[in-house]
């Protein structure tokens, strides 16, 4: 059984967050249905199966690829026992960052999509009281993030910052439309850097590929980044590229 969930800095646009004086812990799992339960609800919708992160950098790797379907398979059989490892992480993590001046942040869906807000566990105190709770909870202190493509989500801790996640897919739009009306932070992944834009569904555009730390991006623009791994080859709508289909801003 996988017992270290967290891959601390690991990923080489985190480490780029160490110049801005963060140490990154990201959580990596197995995504869509490819651990036989759907972790990326919006997947199919978005049609980003194909094209996901999943493959890039060390994902395209098959023992990397099997240590993520471990721990979704732990995931989905165990989720107490699961928690109760995440915790030692991050934990471990704050020990981490301690000690090299840094400040953590946590990314719990760096290739799902779960609603973490809304997963509670049992945890037990040093004092013996045990305390149904998210992860949110026991570390308040903590700044979390994510990207998403679940427009909808709601309740959201203040420590749990959500980027949401663009596909151009026709089918999708309405998701899309629901988060701009939310201005919420927006990710759009372009064909090549050369095919970034300065502007985007009428918001400006900034570079996301120069760290992860996406808390300290202002809401109301767009989050370039471009495709890597199969994503490359794209043509389902999830990568933009131009000419591109193109909708009305209501």
């Amino acid at each position: 059984m996988t017992t270290k969930l967290l891959s601390i800095d690991t990923n080489a646009k985190t480490v780029k967050g160490q110049k801005y004086g963060y140490l990154t812990g990201i959580l990596y799992m197995a995504p869509s249905t490819l651990s036989g339960v759907n972790l990326c609800p919006m997947a199919k919708i978005a049609k980003c199966e194909e094209a996901c992160l999943y493959t890039a950098g060390r994902g395209a790797f098959n023992n990397v690829q099997e240590a993520r379907l471990r721990k979704a398979t732990w995931f989905n059989t165990n989720k107490q026992g699961f928690m109760q490892q995440l915790v030692k992480d991050i934990q471990a993590l704050q020990r981490k960052a301690h000690k090299l001046g840094l400040t953590p942040l946590v990314r719990l869906n760096g290739t799902t999509d779960i609603r973490w807000e809304s997963l509670q566990f049992n945890h037990t105190y040093k004092d013996g009281q045990t305390e149904s709770v998210t992860v949110f909870d026991l570390f308040p202190d903590i700044q979390f993030y994510d990207y998403t493509k679940i427009s909808n989500r709601k309740d959201i801790p203040l420590n749990y910052d959500l980027t949401f996640s663009y596909s151009g897919v026709k089918g999708y739009q309405l998701h899309v439309l629901k988060a701009i009306a939310k201005r919420m932070r927006i990710a759009v992944v372009f064909q090549s850097k050369k095919t970034i834009p300065e502007t985007f569904l009428g918001m400006p555009v900034l570079d996301g590929d120069d760290s992860d730390i996406r808390v300290n991006d202002p809401h109301g623009c767009i989050v370039a980044l471009y495709a890597k791994g199969k994503a490359r080859k794209d043509t389902s709508g999830f990568v933009v590229r131009f000419p591109m289909f193109t909708f009305k801003v209501i």
